[in-house]
């Protein structure tokens, strides 16, 4: 996709924030563009990482979210402020490179798994048939062994087509399922649980055989379990590793949020964990290191890390220079405006308004926004934001809430259900939050 295709897609989900997406655009692009390059140039080129200035509920999340989606890439949503320095009880910064790398396996499993699954049905049926009809003992080719292997075949003919129709879906099977009851323990260790590489339930079988036992259950979901099995066998766990490893090397996208609450350099000294300490952590990770995971060591020279913050009390010059210049693309994110959240409200291909609309549908309900009731609604969103915190697209939630709390309620036993939303009803139920400042600080 091309930088203005990329700007396009984004535009179906967020608003505005034309710079952010531009920015992310083209670092998307520039990750193509270093596939096409030799071996020897590509490695040599490092993403340039973004960092996002705003205010909070503006997109930033939302733009690294769809990005990631729209790349097919392994993506991670991670505080910065939930990790602590090493030697402080907490999560280490390593571990968002191990979380990455969990998040690519399953994505490639599963579309592993979407490449097998007709076979894996196909094997599944196979298997069930032979429990509902067991194969024909090996006999001699003459003339009667024909006519009763023709038979046979026929009536697993009538049995797959039953078993496809659903007729067969409460007959009961006995069917060979493996144990899975393994001793619960925990090994704690100076390096914290999530160190501790050894998957327990992978060595067990290794060392007492894989024991099985017998359980009745019914076809549909005798089915469902046979299916599952034949898939891992179908999978080669290997080969997924190795792609997923390899797509979080080049392709990851690491998304570093609220970062502005560990900026700031500390004067004193004291028994707290230091935001400078967590920076220094961090600061390899992005600037390209080796991390040991259970599934082998990952480079996170080529991973793309966009950071945000709302940066209120600190400012990015705040955190350490070396991070800082990690960071070589900064991006302002603008404040929304009632034109804005009109467009929030009414744009996006999941817009807050069609939600509602298809949720109340579910019941019959007809709900129908007139433009005026629309507009009103962005008012008093922008009102309150100024007036209290603000805090975004996030208010028009509570707005809405708000704004249906009595047609949701209703909902089931309404009469009239063809419901038209104006400006005088939005008032009507808005209008209360609005004059009573102390309780609109109450209404996040």
């Amino acid at each position: 996709m091309t930088p203005r295709e990329i700007v396009r897609e984004l535009d179906k989900y967020v608003i505005g924030q034309a710079g952010a997406k531009r920015a992310v655009a083209i670092a998307l692009r520039n990750r193509i563009r270093r596939q096409k390059l030799s071996p020897e140039m590509a490695e040599e080129i490092m993403p340039k990482n973004i960092i996002m200035i705003g205010p909070t509920g503006v997109g930033k999340t939302e733009i690294a979210r769809r990005l990631a989606k729209l790349a097919n890439s392994p993506f991670l949503k991670v505080e910065a402020s939930k990790f602590t320095e090493v030697g402080y009880v907490g999560r280490d910064v390593e571990s968002m490179i191990r979380d990455l790398v969990e998040i690519s396996i399953e994505m490639v499993r599963n579309e592993k798994l979407e490449e097998v699954a007709d076979k894996a049905d196909t094997n599944a049926e196979e298997r069930i048939l032979d429990l509902l009809l067991p194969p024909m003992p090996v006999a001699s080719a003459d003339d009667s062994s024909r006519a009763s292997s023709d038979q046979w075949n026929r009536t697993r003919e009538k049995l797959r087509a039953q078993l496809r129709d659903g007729k067969l879906d409460d007959r009961t099977v006995e069917i060979e399922v493996k144990e899975r009851n393994f001793p619960a323990f925990e090994i704690i260790s100076n390096q914290g649980i999530e160190e501790m590489d050894i998957n327990i339930k992978d060595i067990l079988p290794g060392f007492l055989g894989q024991r099985t036992k017998k359980r009745k259950m019914k076809v549909a979901e005798a089915i469902d379990y046979l299916i599952q099995e034949e898939e891992s066998k179908l999978v080669d766990m290997d080969q997924v590793t190795r792609l997923a490893v390899e797509r979080v090397e080049n392709n990851g996208i690491i998304f570093l949020d609220e970062i502005d609450k560990i900026a700031g350099r500390e004067s004193g000294h004291g028994p707290d964990v230091s935001r400078e300490g967590v920076q220094r952590d961090i600061l390899p990770i992005v600037e390209g290191t080796t991390v040991n995971t259970r599934y082998g060591m990952v480079r996170t020279d080529h991973i793309l890390f966009i950071a945000a913050g709302a940066f209120h009390v600190s400012k990015p010059a705040d955190l350490i220079p070396e991070l800082q210049g990690r960071f070589p693309i900064r991006v302002e994110l603008d404040s929304l405006t009632i034109e804005d959240f009109v467009r929030i409200l009414t744009e996006p291909q999941n817009a807050l308004i069609k939600q509602y609309v298809a949720l109340l549908e579910t019941e019959g309900v007809k709900l129908t926004f007139l433009d005026d009731a629309v507009q009103e609604i962005a008012r008093f969103a922008a009102t309150v934001n100024e007036s209290t915190e603000n805090i975004g697209a996030r208010r028009l939630h509570t707005i809405m809430e708000k704004l249906l709390d009595e047609i949701s309620f209703e909902g089931p036993d309404l009469k009239k259900k063809s419901i038209r939303i104006d400006a005088a009803y939005v008032q009507k139920m808005l209008a209360e939050i609005v004059k009573d400042q102390d309780l609109s600080r109450y209404i996040l």
